[in-house]
C-alpha cells in the first residue's frame, strides 16, 4: 500500500510520524487545560462524527476534570475524519467551531501529506483551546498525549 493510498493506521504513518504527532500534542496543550487525543481507525462504520463522539468516552476523554478533551478522529480505508469536543468545548465552540481546521486537514490528507496535516491540526486546536480554555496554574496531563491507534 502506497503512502498516496492508505488503508489501515498503520499506512498512514510511520512509527517515527505517531512520536511527531504526540510531540505536536505535547506542545499545543502547554497553553491550554485543553486534552487533545488523535484517534486513527481502519473504518468509522458511516459517521466520522458519530464514532468520535463515541470514542470520546471509550478513550475516558469524558473523565477530565473540566470536560475539555477534543478528539481528532481519522477513519483510514474511508477517508473521512471528525474533530469532536466534549461538554465544555462543544457548548463554547460546537461543531461550526471547527470547520476551518476540518478544511485545512482535508485539503493536507487530499495531498498526502497526513503527519504535517495532523500536526497544524494539532497546533490550531491548541490556538483555539488556549483562547478559551486557558492552562490553569494546577493543570496536569490527563490523558496520553501518543495518537491511540487501532490494531
Amino acid at each position: 500500500m502506497t503512502k498516496s493510498n492508505p488503508r489501515t493506521p498503520r499506512d498512514l504513518l510511520t512509527r517515527g510520524e505517531l512520536d511527531q504527532v504526540g510531540e505536536a500534542v505535547r506542545l499545543a496543550e502547554l497553553g491550554t487545560s485543553g486534552e487533545i487525543r488523535i484517534r486513527l481507525e481502519r473504518s468509522c462504520g458511516g459517521d466520522p462524527l458519530g464514532r468520535a463522539r463515541t470514542l470520546l468516552a471509550q478513550l475516558d476523554m469524558n473523565q477530565t476534570r473540566a470536560r475539555t478533551g477534543i478528539l481528532i478522529y481519522v477513519a483510514v480505508a474511508d477517508r473521512r475524519f471528525a474533530v469532536y469536543g466534549d461538554e465544555a468545548i462543544d457548548r463554547v465552540l460546537g461543531e461550526a467551531g471547527w470547520n476551518a481546521i476540518c478544511a485545512e486537514l482535508g485539503r493536507r490528507f487530499a495531498a498526502a501529506e497526513y503527519c504535517a496535516g495532523l500536526c497544524d491540526a494539532v497546533a490550531a486546536v491548541g490556538k483555539t483551546l488556549a483562547m478559551h480554555f486557558p492552562r490553569a496554574a494546577d493543570d496536569t496531563n490527563e490523558l496520553p498525549d501518543a495518537p491511540s491507534v487501532e490494531e
